[in-house]
């Protein structure tokens, strides 16, 4: 079994140095990972970025196509045949139909490749020509995000930490109960096991539907053909003192073992470790309004999702011998259109404040990071209105139910300690401000010739994610 595992990392050593010289001398490839939490927005982004990469009239900050660099933009058939394509056409369909909808959000692995014609600069771009540079887009779904962090925990050190979390939420005092009144010292009973499994997704998915981010294993919400396979039968138990072989106990754990082995680790080698460029996006507005516990548990996620990640320069033999790292990392507060856009410094504030911890881990190995608000497809127009006496810079917008509605969300602080503060120190709701949210529609659409969807700061975010590659 070593000297196989051996062979295949070997075997990869050798794929991915072919792959960096073929890269390096001829037609270079950036790898850009979208990954995010749920509703993060992470489909609409792709959409939203590759049509303004195709037509790039509202693209003025992305410095290759506001001086001609970039000649020209298509689709291409991705490199990679046995994953699925990201359904392009059909989600830009969904965006710009006579009566928009959203497009249903990421269930599995996706790629997408965009190619550049670009025109070198200088006195070598006039003798070379256009160069060919291609995008590859992988799309992760937001609920596997976080079993990366699963690969460094044993079972006892999770089961540990899961039922220590759910002491803090209210919702998972069923599941709890049933963890706790379960003889975890007894045989093996399979219809035991199934019922603890069933009980614990149950509970993650009232976990994520309340607005906390931190729900793995994330298979057991997008389980996909592994449902009812002993790979996502176990969940976490208190551990007992004799943990003999056959007991429930042992036998939740090789279970543990067996996903990090079977799902996460593949998924990581041959995705994760590839990427070369990556963008977070997160739903900080949706946390905040779920209260200081969802936005306290957003920030560790944050953290633990960046420990996974590999990050540094990605030097022409550091590749060659070790594999590739990420470069850059790019975290996005989403749904900066909910926000009129004198809140949109604060709320880019309050992001660069929840990931501190991981952002300060990936500066430290050399990678260039940043952290902005953003919207992948603007859905709100601005306006001010009066309100017993008061000027509120509200949103304007189309919302699920169909009608026209003006919305003023609350004012973030100039402070983020006056959110991240009783965050951490497990305040029950915010003091003195109400956050709230609302379910705006697409925007219906009038494009005019060379121009993708409006957005907010889609521009920037491409500039620093790609721009020193065009």
């Amino acid at each position: 079994m070593v000297f196989i595992e051996i062979a295949d990392r070997l075997t990869r050593g050798v794929e991915s140095a072919q792959d960096t010289i073929s890269e390096a001398f001829f037609e270079p490839v950036i790898r850009l990972g979208v990954t995010g939490l749920s509703r993060a927005g992470k489909t609409v982004f792709i959409t939203s970025l590759v049509a303004n990469l195709i037509d790039r009239g509202r693209m003025p900050q992305l410095v290759a196509a506001a001086n001609g660099r970039i000649r020209t933009a298509y689709l291409q058939p991705q490199p990679d045949d046995t994953v699925p394509r990201f359904d392009y056409e059909a989600h830009l369909g969904a965006l710009t139909a006579s009566e928009p909808h959203w497009p249903d959000s990421t269930r599995a692995v996706s790629e997408l490749r965009l190619s550049f014609r670009i025109q070198p600069s200088g006195l070598m771009g006039f003798v070379s020509g256009p160069r060919t540079v291609h995008l590859d887009i992988i799309d992760y779904p937001g609920e596997w995000l976080l079993d990366l962090a699963l690969l460094d925990k044993g079972y006892t050190d999770w089961s540990e930490a899961t039922l220590q979390r759910l002491e803090r939420r209210a919702l998972g005092d069923e599941f709890r109960a049933l963890a706790q009144a379960t003889d975890a010292t007894a045989k093996l009973d399979e219809p035991v096991a199934k019922a603890l499994a069933t009980a614990f997704a149950d509970y993650l998915k009232a976990a994520r539907a309340a607005g906390y981010s931190d729900c793995t294993p994330g298979r057991f919400l997008l389980p996909g053909d592994l449902a009812g396979s002993p790979v996502l039968t176990f969940a976490p138990l208190p551990k007992p003192d004799q943990t003999r072989r056959g007991t429930l106990w042992r036998e939740m754990e090789r279970r543990f073992e067996a996903y990090k082995r079977e799902v996460v680790k593949p998924f990581f080698r041959d995705h994760f470790a590839r990427i070369d460029r990556q963008i977070v996006l997160v739903d900080a507005l949706g946390a905040i309004h779920s209260g200081p516990k969802a936005t306290e548990d957003l920030r560790r996620a944050m953290a633990e999702i960046l420990g996974a990640f590999r990050p540094g320069r990605n030097a022409f033999l550091s590749q060659l011998f070790l594999g590739k790292r990420v470069e850059k990392i790019l975290f996005a507060a989403t749904k900066a259109d909910h926000l009129h856009h004198s809140q949109h410094p604060r709320l880019t504030a309050i992001m660069e404040a929840l990931v501190k911890d991981a952002k300060s881990r990936a500066d430290f190995s050399g990678a260039q990071t940043a952290a902005m608000s953003i919207a992948a497809l603007r859905a709100t127009v601005e306006e001010t209105i009066d309100h017993k006496g008061r000027s509120l810079d509200c949103v304007r917008g189309t919302l699920i139910t169909g009608k026209q509605a003006a919305f003023y969300p609350g004012e973030l602080p100039e402070d983020p300690s006056h959110l991240l503060g009783p965050a951490r120190e497990g305040a029950e709701s915010w003091l003195d401000q109400d956050y709230r949210i609302m379910n705006f529609a697409p925007a219906h659409l009038t494009l005019k010739p060379a121009e993708g969807p409006p957005h907010i700061r889609l521009d920037k975010a491409a500039e620093f994610l790609l721009g020193d590659r065009l």
